[in-house]
């Protein structure tokens, strides 16, 4: 099998097992090494929570992970450590506190419509934390469908609402 570069949003905005946000995304890092090599990592992002603004603010950041898993695989191994951090995602709101969240943004140039997975992730073009963190560490990666790389969909981003320049910056 092929080694693919897979782009992963990290988020949390609630003590886990291991402890604050901080730590959590930290730990989480490292147990992504688990399913491949983390060959980059952004900085820790303080940021304004979106969708349900009655909630504490998020730690955000973004890891390059080159793997041999398929997109599924990679998407269930996200999910088991998801929960392995005290989240499950069929019992939490959605866009509301949790303690880990792990998006699979970008996988290699593939583009994916299914039920469970949609790749590129569907509102990363859209949200600055997570195109901030991105952009860090993959500022020339290319949005597969969008034809414009992460740097160039940062710099579109209208500086207003929650996506205000402001309401996302390095922690």
């Amino acid at each position: 099998m092929s080694i693919e570069t897979a782009y992963i949003g990290l988020g949390s905005n609630l003590p886990s097992i291991v402890g604050n946000p901080k730590v959590t995304l930290t730990v989480a890092i490292e147990r992504l090494g688990s399913l491949g090599a983390v060959t980059a990592q952004s900085s820790f992002y303080e940021t304004e929570p979106v969708g349900n603004p009655d909630q504490p603010r998020f730690l955000n950041a973004a890891v390059a992970l080159q793997t041999e898993l398929g997109p599924f695989v990679l998407l269930d191994r996200l999910l088991t450590i998801e929960r392995e951090f005290g989240r499950d995602r069929s019992q939490t709101q959605a866009k509301g506190p949790r303690t880990l969240d792990l998006d699979l943004l970008l996988m290699g140039n593939r583009i994916l419509n299914e039920d469970r997975l949609t790749l590129p992730h569907p509102e990363m073009s859209m949200r600055r934390f997570v195109l901030a963190p991105l952009a860090e560490i993959a500022a020339d990666a290319v949005h597969p469908v969008l034809g414009k790389t992460i740097s160039a969909l940062l710099k579109e981003l209208r500086d207003e609402g929650q996506n205000r320049i402001a309401a996302v910056h390095i922690s």
